[in-house]
């Protein structure tokens, strides 16, 4: 049986196709993502809950993937230490190939078996972590043989996979399968598998960080001071919660303890 991720384009003659046929096209296959995470919300909280744990618990989370969908990964985990104000090696990707790479294409990569494996070790994985694995094929040999190492040693295991019942989420505790169907152009799982990967990754990302305190109301409270916007942004969201009046005066006491959280705090210490 062909897997879906492979299966022929429900379109055809795409180079006969005006722009505007084309657009409509993939917009129409677009639309389907969103519906589709609904579905599997329920996996996805599992896998959440359980990397929150392990991370509440000292543990750490680690994307392990190659391609589109291990790129994608990456570009998240590089924004966390500096929206959140996590420190780094809290959540962490491996990349086929390294992360060095990430510009070059190593598609070769994710035919490597030992490769995963050995980074995972390089960074001392232990059972206090959790490792998620980021296919849309489902059987990426990458991926795949590092996951089985993982439950092997009893470290627990995750996985985002465009397929079902594949040999990833069988080495998975928190599979999650993400059926978003054949491809627009076949076999191009950057399309629909990637927007996928793409809002699963975010959902993943901030609902943690939000279950993990780092944010506040609705506000980035911990984000990094790190360019004028970002400090204008965070000047403004203390005047608000502080109720200052002068943005200097405010502006002063944001940059003398480097977040809005810490600002707070300090500011709560004084008023008791």
């Amino acid at each position: 049986m062909i897997p879906i991720t492979e299966q022929s384009s429900l379109y055809d003659q795409l180079e006969n196709k005006s722009v505007e046929e084309l657009t409509r096209y993939i917009n129409q296959e677009d639309t389907k993502v969103a519906k589709v995470i609904e579905g599997v919300l329920p996996s996805v909280n599992n896998l959440i809950n359980a990397i929150v744990s392990k991370l509440k618990a000292d543990g750490r989370m680690f994307y392990i993937g190659a391609g589109s969908g291990g790129r994608l990964s990456v570009l998240d985990v590089i924004e966390l230490p500096t929206t959140y104000g996590i420190p780094k090696g809290i959540f962490n990707a491996i990349l086929a190939g390294g992360i060095d790479r990430l510009a070059d294409a190593l598609e070769e990569k994710e035919d490597d078996v030992n490769e995963g494996w050995n980074a995972l070790l390089n960074v001392e994985i232990n059972p206090n972590d959790i490792v998620v694995g980021i296919s849309a094929s489902g059987t990426t040999p990458f991926v795949l043989e590092a996951l089985k190492k993982c439950r092997e040693l009893n470290i627990t295991t995750g996985c985002i996979v465009s397929n079902p019942s594949t040999p990833i989420s069988a080495q998975s505790d928190y599979p999650v399968e993400v059926l978003t169907g054949p491809e627009f152009i076949t076999g191009s799982t950057r399309m629909k598998c990637g927007t996928a990967q793409k809002m699963l990754f975010d959902m993943i990302s901030t609902t943690v960080m939000t279950k993990l305190g780092r944010i506040e109301g609705n506000n980035m409270v911990n984000v990094k001071l790190i360019n004028d916007k970002i400090l204008d942004r965070g000047v403004k969201m203390l005047m608000q919660k502080a109720e200052i009046e002068n943005y200097d005066e405010a502006k002063s006491i944001l940059l003398a303890h480097g977040t809005v959280k810490g600002a707070m705090e300090e500011l709560v210490k004084k008023h008791n």
